[in-house]
């Protein structure tokens, strides 16, 4: 059975997830050189001052570095910033009161590696949405696969994906915004944001 390798996202955007459950076996890449200006560790959110992106910042050793050892850099209170967002843009949400304590710490606790918070973040994620997404890691990195690579195929420098309309939060203001992070769709739908994707 052929695999399907996906880049590690944070939050990542809703088209991310999409693809995640049409494959059978996804496959996160572990041993990339570390891409810049990614959704790596970028994702996007819909606030009162319309889209804005969030960045968690790495530590720089000016070398190319694989991915798995990708360390997120706390000079800057970093965590605070992102969940002030999250918070002003989402607490009027119908699921905010309901997951923002299962949220909450991921942004009080210091993971080292980017790659383990990306992971641990997705996990709570589908567990929000009831939603079971297996994840493996690649065990080298191969510049072909035998199956769909997706490693660049999720881009902020992209198009947005088109996505059906749901409620968001400032859709009367913007009108809808396509693609957004998955945190954009389980604040607004919770668990019927599986029926969604």
């Amino acid at each position: 059975m052929d695999i399907t390798l996906f880049p590690s996202c944070y939050l990542g955007p809703i088209s991310y997830y999409s693809a995640l459950l049409k494959c059978q076996r996804p496959v996160i890449e572990k041993w990339e050189h570390y891409p810049k200006q990614t959704y790596r560790n970028r994702c996007r959110i819909a606030t009162a001052n319309k889209v804005m992106d969030l960045t968690i910042p790495i530590e720089r050793n000016g070398q190319k570095t694989a991915m798995c050892d990708v360390k997120i850099a706390y000079q800057q209170d970093w965590q605070r910033i992102h969940w002030n967002a999250i918070e002003s843009a989402y607490n009027t949400s119908p699921y905010f009161e309901y997951f923002a304590d299962e949220l909450k710490g991921f942004f009080e606790r210091q993971e080292t590696y980017l790659l383990d918070f990306n992971l641990k973040l997705h996990e709570k994620v589908c567990e929000l949405m009831q939603l079971q997404v297996p994840l493996t890691y690649s065990e080298s990195y191969e510049a072909h696969i035998n199956g769909d690579d997706l490693r660049e195929a999720f881009s902020p420098k992209k198009e947005p994906a088109p996505c059906e309309p749901y409620h968001q939060v400032f859709e009367t203001r913007y009108g809808f915004q396509t693609d957004l992070s998955i945190l954009d769709l389980v604040l607004n739908e919770g668990p019927e944001s599986y029926k969604y994707l």
